[in-house]
């Protein structure tokens, strides 16, 4: 065993904090009397667009202000204080999003006060009218302030939507906002052949597509709309400038009661359907859209949810289990001193939560990872290894094949009293662990304690909300990674509706499922949840394949429920 340097994981903070703490700043003595004013482009959406230099500037603000669209962007890049896991740079931690009346008080009041104050607004600085009157106003006070650029809307939204804005006859780009666009600039813009990048609503799209024909541009000119661009709700129409009102009544989203909310719309040649059929990359990625329920906690589900966003899904964690101490410590308290005692010559943790459980125990007795010093230490699963390494561990074992219980034993040692001084090994593990492990080290020689680390009971029902998605059909998909979580998700929110895909880590979980009457969709390959996401994605990619060929829309799982039938009046 090799000891590792333990990280350290920091916590968001909230978007803003309105009243300025009257304690002084670290960073006062940067800026004198009055602070600092960073105006940050948070790009059109996408979390993942934000820059690295966003990203630093977030890290050392004393105060954020952000608009409403990009606060949960924002927010987990924002420093946390020492003494508190979410603690805004004001006393006051209560939460509030910045509107464009009240974001430039908030600025001014906390850069007077010798704040860094972060601003943060959807897409770029400069292509925001507010954000330039705010930086007016911090030059006309004398506040000194720096822009941070972030992907502006108008370009982010079309490059996700498969539209590049030039093409290779390098036509020139315009960009206009429809909402301040007078009948000069609509002239000016019929009579050119450029490419036209509008940014308007989803009600005034049509208004904005028939000035342009008013002005001189054919009805035949292709143009592209989206709407939530960058996100995983992004859904983008294509059209000409004289069908598009027909294309989106037929598409159900005009009217609509939702019609104020922002479009890019992408007017000229580089919008064509054959250009955008090949180069559409994120909407046609083949779970985009799909809601995906993953019945783990947000710290067992975190890299298997990273993973089904990349295929373009929005995962929602709800656990299932509840991890609680053991009725009796005791057990516990004595391997741990044994550990420490020269007792044991392996370890072994076959979950994150066992090593959760240790780890606790260790920090109540004052010890860290130096405790495991010239103890073995086995693994099984990457996450389990990688809670170990943040510990400060390095296992020395982990199965080369299947993560379980039965390939860790493949690659075991049998007991060897040359080579092994001690016949013991410490297995911290749940109460309704299988006696498997155990069994196959005892035919290999070794001794072993046993110990309860941890319970595990049924968790408390997810949210009203969550419960009706469950069983009214509202989630594309459901990821079971043991028999349990199929039982115990029964048990706290029903069973899903049989619309939803049903994607099983192995044939033991598979055959709990359909006892639960259940129709198993996927199966992984191998008991791993990376290959169960995998498999999910290819479950998905086939059936976008087939629609696609068959010249049907391509729906996800959840829109072909059945709709009620309204009662007669």
């Amino acid at each position: 065993m090799t000891t590792a340097p333990a990280a350290v994981a920091g916590t968001g903070a909230p978007s803003v904090a309105p009243p300025v703490s009257s304690a002084p700043s670290p960073n006062r003595h940067l800026y004198g009397a009055d602070g600092h004013v960073t105006f940050l482009g948070a790009g059109p959406g996408d979390p993942g667009l934000l820059t690295l230099r966003a990203v630093e500037a977030l890290a050392n603000a004393d105060v954020l202000v952000a608009d409403p669209q990009v606060r949960d962007v924002v927010r987990p890049h924002a420093r946390a204080a020492v003494d508190t896991p979410v603690q805004a740079a004001a006393d006051d931690s209560t939460e509030t999003s910045a509107t464009s009346a009240g974001a430039a008080d908030l600025v001014m009041a906390a850069a007077r006060s010798g704040k860094r104050v972060v601003r943060a607004v959807l897409g770029d600085p400069g292509m925001d009218a507010d954000a330039a009157a705010e930086m007016l106003g911090c030059a006309a006070a004398g506040i000194t302030f720096e822009v941070v650029p972030g992907i502006a809307t108008a370009v982010g939204v079309p490059a996700y939507a498969g539209v590049p804005l030039r093409s290779e006859h390098g036509t020139d780009v315009r960009f206009v906002d429809a909402r301040t666009a007078d009948a000069r600039c609509w002239t000016e813009l019929g009579a050119s052949d450029a490419t036209v990048v509008i940014s308007t609503t989803l009600d005034a799209v049509t208004g904005a597509a028939a000035e342009l024909v008013t002005a001189g541009r054919k009805p035949d000119t292709p143009l592209t709309v989206t709407v939530a661009g960058t996100t995983t709700r992004q859904r983008t129409w294509t059209a000409t400038l004289g069908s598009l009102q027909q294309t989106l009544k037929q598409a159900k989203v005009l009217p609509a009661a939702d019609g104020g909310q922002s479009v890019i719309a992408v007017v000229g040649e580089s919008s064509a359907p054959a250009r955008r059929d090949q180069l559409a990359w994120f909407e046609s990625k083949p779970l985009f859209g799909w809601n995906v329920l993953v019945p783990r906690t947000k710290e067992q589900a975190a890299s298997l949810s990273d993973q089904l966003r990349s295929y373009g899904a929005v995962p929602a964690e709800v656990p299932t289990i509840a991890v609680e101490p053991p009725r009796t410590p005791q057990q516990m308290e004595r391997a741990v001193k044994g550990l420490v005692t020269g007792r044991y010559e392996w370890i072994a943790f076959t979950s994150v939560n066992a090593v959760k459980a240790v780890r606790e125990k260790f920090e109540e007795y004052g010890l860290d990872a130096r405790a495991f010093a010239g103890i073995k230490v086995a693994a099984v699963g990457d996450q389990t290894a990688a809670a170990l390494v943040d510990f400060g561990v390095k296992p020395d074992l982990v199965p080369s094949g299947e993560q379980s219980a039965a390939g860790l034993l493949e690659d075991w040692p049998p007991y060897d009293p040359v080579f092994d001084p001690i016949d013991r090994v410490f297995l911290p593990r749940a109460d309704i662990a299988t006696e498997t492990l155990v069994a196959g080290l005892i035919e290999l020689g070794w001794e072993v304690d046993d110990v309860t680390a941890y319970r595990t009971v049924r968790a408390s029902p997810p949210p009203a909300e969550t419960r009706e998605m469950i069983k009214g059909g509202g989630f594309d998909a459901v990821l079971f990674t043991s028999s349990s979580t199929v039982r115990n998700l029964v048990g706290i929110a029903g069973k899903p509706h049989n619309v939803t895909v049903i994607a099983c880590i192995g044939p033991a979980t598979a055959k709990t499922a359909e006892e639960h009457g259940l129709r198993v969709d996927v199966l992984a390959p191998e008991p791993s949840v990376h290959r169960l996401a995998e498999a999910l994605a290819e479950f998905g990619a086939r059936r976008r394949a087939a629609a696609v060929e068959a010249g049907e829309p391509v729906k996800r799982p959840s829109e072909k429920r059945p709709t009620r039938r309204r009662a007669r009046s």
